[in-house]
């Protein structure tokens, strides 16, 4: 009988420690260094989404790069911010391609310009990148018309470069752009997305990977057919562009709540978020008090990944620039203390132009 009780004992102590071993685990884990993702690579320093905007972001210290990929008119997937390029590309120079100028309706929105999906990849290959923002950044021009445009397979070559260089496994965080969109013309992008991680060996959901998207039924979809991380994209001020076609009566609001959160994380490993749903503003751009959503988000089971951080006076709060004139817009401003304020509200990982200002803060 007494050895029995003992036993039980033994048993029971052993699933305590069991269990406080794996509590601790998790809190081990939860204490590990937010991820540092290269918003469309190191596009601080250099024309983004090119493989040297990528291959510097690496360079600086990224955990993670990020392209945002759409489709050529023969379904190939490269990395540029939007389907419309006249604003990254030197697509205006070329008279070839005059005449495709058009007018489209793109998630409601009316732009005019040249579209990737109008374009084979070959013809695509030869536009030649230029910088989005030159008012703010004067200095990255001088590399405008050297860099093509990447497909995503050739970022994939890029990143086995790097991580053969650097002894590490350097991540992929992809954004899947305007998915319905696309799958209107049939160039749906999640099955290609899924395919070409496969091929080059990242098949399963401990592989560094995250696929992000603003439509959640792309990611419900990607959830069913795939084991990758998926994170659910929120801005403020505008819902996902899937729940807009369907009518869905939820605001951003709603998202965002306890019930809403609990609701993405039974598809999603986290949700990026703009950073101004975490330190929300003022109309005249000073900081507010903190929202609850990275303690909230944290209950639900998800990490939080917000965007963009940037060095540059325009992108930063009035209380962190370093010049309020307006010809200091594309000065730096106090990037640093900004980086330390998400950091100390326990975000899991930041998008960020500028990885080694990211890192600097980190370390």
């Amino acid at each position: 009988m007494l050895l029995g009780k003992r036993s039980l004992l033994c048993l029971l102590l052993s699933a305590f420690l069991f269990e406080a071993q794996a509590i601790a685990k998790e809190a081990e884990a939860h204490k590990q260094k937010p991820l540092i993702i290269a918003h469309r690579g190191a596009s601080g320093y250099r024309p983004e989404h090119t493989l040297r905007a990528y291959e510097l972001a690496i360079d600086l210290g990224a955990d993670y790069i990020e392209p945002d990929l759409v489709s050529s008119k023969d379904g190939i997937l490269i990395a540029r911010h939007e389907n419309e390029i006249s604003g990254t590309t030197d697509v205006a120079e070329h008279p070839e391609f005059a005449a495709r100028k058009t007018t489209k309706n793109i998630d409601g929105n009316k732009l005019t310009g040249w579209f990737t999906e109008d374009f084979s990849f070959a013809e695509l290959k030869t536009l030649r990148a230029k910088e989005r923002l030159p008012e703010l950044r004067q200095r990255n021009t001088i590399y405008n018309g050297l860099y093509e445009i990447p497909s995503f397979q050739e970022i994939m070559d890029l990143v086995k470069r790097k991580n053969k260089e650097k002894q590490k496994r350097i991540g992929v965080y992809i954004e899947a752009k305007h998915p319905s969109y696309f799958r209107s013309l049939k160039l749906s992008p999640e099955k290609k997305i899924v395919e070409i991680l496969e091929k080059n060996g990242y098949k399963n959901g401990e592989a560094p990977v995250f696929i992000q998207c603003f439509e959640v039924e792309t990611l419900k979809q990607l959830h069913k057919s795939s084991s990758f991380k998926l994170i659910q994209l929120i801005e403020e001020n505008s819902m996902p562009y899937d729940l807009v076609l369907a009518k869905d009566p939820r605001k951003v609001e709603d998202l965002l709540s306890p019930s809403g959160l609990s609701e993405i994380a039974k598809y999603a490993y986290g949700i990026g978020p703009s950073k101004n749903l975490i330190l929300p503003r003022d109309k005249d751009a000073n900081l507010l008090k903190a929202t609850s959503l990275v303690s909230d988000a944290h209950k639900a089971g998800l990490a939080v990944h917000p965007w963009t951080f940037r060095n540059e006076n325009s992108f930063l709060a009035l209380d962190l620039r370093s010049s309020k004139k307006p010809e200091a817009a594309g000065e730096y401003g106090k990037a640093l203390s900004e980086y330390k304020m998400f950091f100390a509200l326990d975000v899991d990982g930041v998008f960020t132009e500028n990885p080694d200002t990211a890192r600097e803060a980190l370390d």
